[in-house]
């Protein structure tokens, strides 16, 4: 397998192996487009045009220690095939320029210099309704269109679903996880001891990990949060459907509403997300509940932890409403 590098003379090599270039075009600039986590990714530049190239490894890129499987974007293709065929989703999203099956890279539209919606963590950025339609849609309409009544076609996804459920369900409630808390706010440790120590909270989220590995109905994005939308000049665009699976909705949706709340969106937003998707599609309040709780306290708990803007305190009541959500 070739490791690509961000190496100008030697992308070029291998874009021009892969027909992936024109006969005379020049890489004239290689940049990194965004903040992502799981895999190595590039805006590659010429003269005329630009487009994205996406490698995936077997390990997380940001966190080069923890094994991941190393055909996820191949996965990411294969949602990409599903979505295709409506054009309300494909608009959404990046198309497809060219799969390099043997070496796990994708090339795909550049959509632009836009941002990512992890703003929204930062004090006082509130999401507009304008602008939080298009995100519960978006999904609402993934949900409906895409289901075991529609396709034939199946997006297991075990090995990204496995590695999900490990750091959802399991890695936040082990006792030596050797995650230290307090680097990332002091005073965090001891509270997360808490809920580690907690038998009756940890069966809960146990059995939620086991419908979450169960095959559901639905084609799931699998990992919907303010850093897999974009703000671009073309309008809302979702990018990194690497751990898309047919799942239940509640586990998206609830993924969703608990980004917002840990970015202290209000809660009248919140309620107006789930009328939004309810418009469309149908939604389990209460399983969706749960999956919100579990979300905020693998999150603030867990290795993926976000730029949030809050307080030990405001922390602290986040995981207690979790709590007693689940228990």
């Amino acid at each position: 397998m070739i490791i690509l590098k961000s190496e100008k003379s030697a992308l070029q090599a291998y874009l021009k192996t892969k027909g992936w270039l024109k006969p005379n075009e020049i890489v004239t600039a290689i940049e990194v487009p965004g903040k992502g986590n799981m895999n190595f990714t590039l805006r590659i530049k010429t003269r005329n045009r630009s487009f994205i190239i996406k490698q995936s490894r077997g390990y997380v890129e940001k966190y080069p220690q923890v094994p991941a499987p190393e055909e996820r974007v191949l996965r990411e293709a294969e949602f990409y095939n599903l979505t295709g065929l409506h054009d309300h989703l494909r608009k959404q999203m990046p198309e497809v320029y060219g799969i390099d099956i043997e070496n796990h890279v994708l090339q795909l539209e550049d959509l632009g210099t836009g941002t990512d919606y992890s703003f929204l963590y930062e004090k006082n950025n509130f999401l507009a309704e304008t602008e939080l339609r298009p995100i519960i849609e978006f999904t609402a309409y993934l949900h409906r269109s895409i289901n075991t009544k529609t396709t034939a076609t199946r997006l297991a996804n075990r090995p990204m679903r496995q590695l999900n459920h490990e750091h959802i369900f399991v890695y936040p409630y082990l006792e030596e996880n050797g995650l230290n808390l307090d680097t990332v706010l002091m005073g965090l440790h001891e509270v997360g001891q808490r809920f580690k120590n907690d038998l009756a909270l940890k069966k809960v989220i146990a059995e939620l990990g086991k419908r979450y590995l169960s095959d559901g109905a639905s084609l799931l994005h699998g990992d919907y949060f303010p850093g897999s939308w974009l703000r671009t000049d073309h309008g809302f665009k979702v990018i990194d459907p690497e751990f898309g699976f047919f799942g239940d909705p509640e586990f998206e949706i609830g993924v969703t509403l608990a980004h917002l709340k840990m970015a202290a969106q209000t809660n009248d937003l919140i309620q107006k997300a789930i009328s939004i998707y309810k418009e469309i599609a149908p939604l389990d309040v209460i399983l969706c509940e749960q999956f919100i709780a579990v979300e905020i306290l693998r999150r603030i708990l867990g290795l993926a932890q976000l730029p949030l803007a809050l307080n030990l305190e405001e922390r602290m009541k986040l995981l207690e409403e979790a709590h007693s959500i689940l228990v």
